[in-house]
């Protein structure tokens, strides 16, 4: 059998799945010159292994966690059929801790709040992951996802949606921290996104959606 036919053959044996990336500019993939960005590439390698999977990637720069609560479900019901096995990625923080006229633009009990009303209702449409906000080359917004990040992964917990930290394997990345330093102090170029792309293709909740 040749390799395509294996390829199709294995496609055909792999159930569809439909997958809505909801969140801010890093979902978007901003700064990518490969216009890929972490969804398109973990959805590649998956596209590779087999996958039927239909992408739509709702992140939108500057979103913060009150954006994403007020769209997030008129995107996703436009997009996700109910009998068609789906999926909900959602991705935000790093915008809610950005410093505004003096004070964060979204204050941290807030931003657990939305995230929880959003996990919760989300959770009744299709199953849900969260990726935790990502560094960038602000100390402030840093310490601010560091205090952050262990809320909402404990928050997730409550609600049986894993979670992925992002903001820990991501400072260890000389390639992330380069690459944003050099671009706009807060998204990578192509490299950066390979290693969060990698973090999330590699995660043990993500494998059991698209093994």
């Amino acid at each position: 059998m040749s390799s395509h036919a294996k390829m199709t053959a294995r496609s055909e044996s792999l159930s569809p799945i439909r997958i809505a990336f909801v969140g801010d500019s890093f979902v978007n993939g901003t700064g990518d010159p490969e216009c890929l960005g972490w969804v398109g590439r973990v959805c590649r390698s998956a596209a590779a292994r087999g996958h039927g999977v239909t992408l739509y990637n709702l992140g939108i720069r500057r979103d913060t966690s009150v954006d994403v609560a007020a769209r997030w479900k008129e995107e996703v019901g436009r997009r996700l059929v109910p009998k068609e096995r789906s999926g909900i990625v959602f991705s935000f923080g790093v915008n809610d801790c950005v410093m505004e006229n003096g004070r964060p633009r979204v204050d941290p009990a807030a931003t657990l709040q939305n995230a929880r009303r959003v996990l919760t209702d989300a959770s009744n449409i299709a199953p849900c992951l969260m990726i935790g906000p990502p560094p960038i080359d602000d100390d402030g917004v840093n310490r601010r996802l560091d205090a952050l990040t262990p809320r909402l992964a404990d928050m997730c917990r409550d609600l049986a949606v894993p979670f992925l930290d992002t903001l820990s394997p991501l400072r260890r990345s000389a390639v992330w921290r380069a690459e944003v330093a050099r671009g706009d102090g807060a998204h990578p170029a192509d490299g950066g996104y390979d290693d969060l792309a990698r973090l999330i293709d590699e995660w043990r909740a993500w494998r059991p959606w698209l093994p």
